[in-house]
């Protein structure tokens, strides 16, 4: 607003000794009125929370990040039994790639992959009764749920593949012989048994042939060839591919696919799979940090206006 506005406040002018025109100026030996004050009126700063105020607010965001890391990024999982022996042993927790499935990747040959019981492969398995803390602590993705059946095996076979084991092996796909370290020591690729070890089968699309690489340890695709699916996994039943040992930490390492798979004749796509190497409660954390910066920052702007 214009200084010369007769209308401006009613504000005296400063040096004069006489009020102006129509006002009521100050007596004599009076300071003159200069109008409100610097602090009058001025917005009060807020005083910024305190951390353990803070703290409540945190965790929560902490838990609803690591609830929609589980429920769409990554998960952990314990190792229930030895059918997997040497790659991961009874008690091992790997992580689980979650995200990749939701942008069409479809499991591939050579991956260690999570899923659901697809036809009472679990039958007879004994259940657990979680604790109120091991609720908890599936609930947000630190432990795997006691309500969900599921299972971990390496896909030897995908959709259009087929898939043969004669007498002691080599294990075929598409006729090519595999050569697989990973098999635990002094087991045969193929068991010599009847009920599944020798076996020729054609995958059907959309569906993938798991086995363990305990061969001689392993209830997979090989005996449940008379479920619904003739011992096939729906890649709909996939929870994703294991893509790190997380924990002990003495047995931290990724799980990468074998050269075997890597070979001439087998068809083998490149995997478009993203490996996310950190755990839900870790990106949790990592949310919550800059979200914490920021409340901060926000605080002191406002304690210097």
């Amino acid at each position: 607003m214009d200084a010369a506005d007769p209308a401006s406040d009613g504000a005296v002018t400063s040096g004069s000794d006489s009020p102006a025109a129509g006002g009521d100026g100050p007596a004599d030996g009076q300071p003159p009125t200069t109008g409100p004050g610097p602090d009058d009126g001025a917005p009060q700063a807020k005083k910024p929370r305190s951390f353990w105020k803070e703290l409540p607010i945190l965790i929560g965001i902490a838990l609803v990040l690591a609830l929609l890391i589980k429920t769409f990024l990554v998960q952990a999982f314990s190792i229930p039994s030895d059918s997997m022996q040497n790659t991961l042993q009874q008690g091992d927790r790997v992580l689980v790639d979650k995200l990749t499935p939701w942008f069409g990747s479809e499991p591939e040959r050579g991956e260690v992959v999570v899923f659901h019981d697809p036809d009472n492969w679990l039958a007879g398995e004994p259940t657990v009764e979680p604790n109120a803390l091991q609720t908890f602590l599936s609930w947000i993705g630190l432990m795997p749920s006691a309500e969900e059946k599921d299972l971990i095996k390496r896909v030897v076979g995908v959709g259009g593949d087929t898939v043969s084991c004669k007498k002691t092996g080599p294990l075929t796909v598409n006729g090519k012989a595999l050569n697989e370290p990973y098999v635990y020591p002094g087991n045969t690729p193929c068991s010599m048994d009847d009920s599944g070890g020798q076996f020729t089968v054609k995958v059907p699309k959309g569906f993938i042939w798991v086995m363990g690489d305990h061969r001689q340890n392993s209830r997979d695709s090989r005996y449940n060839q008379s479920d619904k699916n003739h011992g096939m996994v729906p890649v709909d039943e996939v929870v994703g591919r294991a893509i790190v040992k997380a924990w002990p930490i003495n047995r931290w390492g990724t799980l990468p696919v074998p050269d075997t798979f890597d070979q001439d004749g087998l068809n083998t796509q490149a995997s478009a799979s993203a490996a996310l190497t950190v755990a839900p409660e870790g990106l949790a954390l990592a949310g919550v940090v800059p979200v914490a910066l920021w409340r901060r920052r926000r605080a002191r702007a406002s304690e210097t206006r």
